[in-house]
């Protein structure tokens, strides 16, 4: 259970802030003094910190600093009433990893407080890189033992310490994250702060704002000054995932910033320096988008100093039974089961599947057969149908007809993912959603990619690789692997 440290000496705040985390699993560690407050840090070991700037016998940027010195990775989230930006500068230059101001909106709270705890999770969390063996070591687990693998392993350790830019390659799901983690954690910067970005769940107004942060009144929303990711983390990694999503004016702006560390927020003229290291993640074709005119050549130069390639898992062997075992362990914890084993016939199932999904796939579908499970033991009818057909079901276009019912098959689909305990409801709904409009389109449009790609009112390489990282074939067949 994560823990929230409070050290504020208004006692209507710590209600508040108790009221606002009531029911959930959250332990909330309240203090009204400065002294309190670390003798608490130095105890508890909390998860994120809410900090009143201004306490009676304290200044709270001022214990901020001292806190630093105590667990320099600590989301430091400071409470103010002071509506000025010379506050949130001197805040954020001491290392915080955001602010509130007063009076208090619960769900501000809880949405700040929760991005700060799975920040504070990816920096606290180390990628151990070993075999697949019960550990009582804290942190993940790296698994695997393919070729492929171990070549990853040899790139982690080659390029961890060098500090230069890093570019992760491999298809949805085959854990680029984890591998950009073990990067920061083996690196010269595994003090400092890490923080990921993903380019794809974010407009384009957006993600410039959560990158370079923006001035008052820059856009219509823009109701205060916001400091960015790039100014947040000074001195620490960035993992930005999924770069080939980023529009070009972004492109732009991140090529300046690794040419010269130096930015402007959206809507400012301030030239701010900064001192980042940027590790990027892509599933898809970046060589393709730079010969479609969607991808700068001069930025990817840039992220590409030192590339690793993830294989896919259909191309990893053994390493599945690895992964099941390593997974097994793990979800016998957080579901609180105690399956001890997969029987013979239910591995050669899983074996013998292609896992377009990769690893996360594999996590999804031998989570669902946990919970399905009556025994100790998993078996074959535990597993869902796509696995006995191994994936090969096709439908022509000629016989394709666009369900009536797409609604309640949708809703089927949040079902299973609520039962299946899933912690990635929007991506997977996304995806879901996503296939059904291409496959669709495609449909209509007889396979033809420039007629749908006008359609759908995207470029026919964003098409493209949209088809490709869902698996979806086409030759005079729409298929799709899900």
């Amino acid at each position: 259970m994560p823990k929230l440290l409070v050290i504020d000496d208004d006692r209507t705040v710590h209600r508040l802030v108790e009221k606002t985390f009531e029911g959930m699993e959250v332990s909330v560690l309240s203090c009204g003094t400065a002294e309190e407050g670390l003798d608490r840090i130095r105890s508890e070991d909390p998860d994120a910190l809410l900090l009143d700037i201004m306490l009676h016998e304290a200044n709270g940027l001022e214990l901020a600093t001292q806190i630093r010195h105590l667990d320099p990775k600590l989301p430091i989230i400071f409470i103010t009433a002071m509506n000025d930006s010379d506050t949130a500068i001197q805040a954020m230059s001491r290392g915080a990893y955001d602010y509130l101001l007063k009076p208090l909106n619960k769900q501000d709270i809880q949405d700040l407080v929760e991005r700060a705890f799975d920040t504070r999770r990816l920096m606290q969390s180390p990628v151990h890189m070993q075999e697949a063996a019960p550990t009582a070591e804290k942190g993940d687990l790296l698994v695997g033992r393919s070729q492929g693998m171990l070549d990853v392993y040899k790139k982690i350790g080659r390029v961890a310490p060098q500090d230069v830019a890093v570019l992760i390659l491999g298809e949805s799901g085959t854990g680029k994250e984890l591998i950009a983690r073990a990067i920061y954690h083996h690196s010269s910067r595994r003090n400092a702060c890490f923080m990921a970005i993903n380019c794809a769940a974010l407009s384009d107004t957006l993600l410039e704002s959560e990158l370079f942060g923006h001035e008052k009144g820059a856009f219509t929303g823009a109701d205060r000054r916001h400091i960015g990711k790039f100014e947040q983390c000074n001195g620490g990694t960035i993992f930005l995932d999924e770069i080939g999503d980023m529009s070009p004016s972004t492109q732009s702006k991140v090529l300046r910033l690794l040419q010269e560390q130096k930015f402007e927020r959206v809507g400012g003229t301030e030239t701010i320096e900064t001192d980042v290291r940027i590790i990027s993640a892509t599933n898809r074709d970046l060589e393709q988008m730079i010969d479609d005119g969607e991808f700068r050549l001069d930025l990817y130069h840039r992220l590409n100093t030192f590339q690793i390639n993830l294989p896919p898992l259909r191309e990893r062997g053994d390493d599945v039974r690895l992964l099941l075992e390593h997974f097994l362990s793990r979800f016998n914890k957080s579901l609180n089961k105690q399956v001890s084993g997969i029987s013979d016939d239910a591995v050669k199932l899983l074996l013998g599947y292609s896992w377009p999904g990769n690893i996360r796939e594999l996590q999804a579908v031998l989570r669902k057969a946990m919970l399905m499970a009556m025994g100790p033991v998993l078996v074959p009818e535990f597993f869902p149908a796509e696995l006995h057909e191994n994936g090969d079901a096709k439908e022509t276009i000629a016989d394709e007809k666009v369900p009536t019912d797409a609604g309640a098959d949708f809703n089927k689909f949040l079902r299973t993912l609520e039962v299946s305990d899933s912690n990635e409801m929007y991506a997977e709904a996304l995806e879901w959603m996503e296939r059904q409009l291409l496959t669709r389109v495609l449909t209509v449009t007889e396979g033809n990619q420039s007629k749908a790609a006008e359609r759908l009112g995207i470029t026919r390489g964003s098409l493209r690789n949209k088809i490709r990282s869902l698996n979806i074939s086409i030759d005079h067949v729409i298929n799709s692997d899900d």
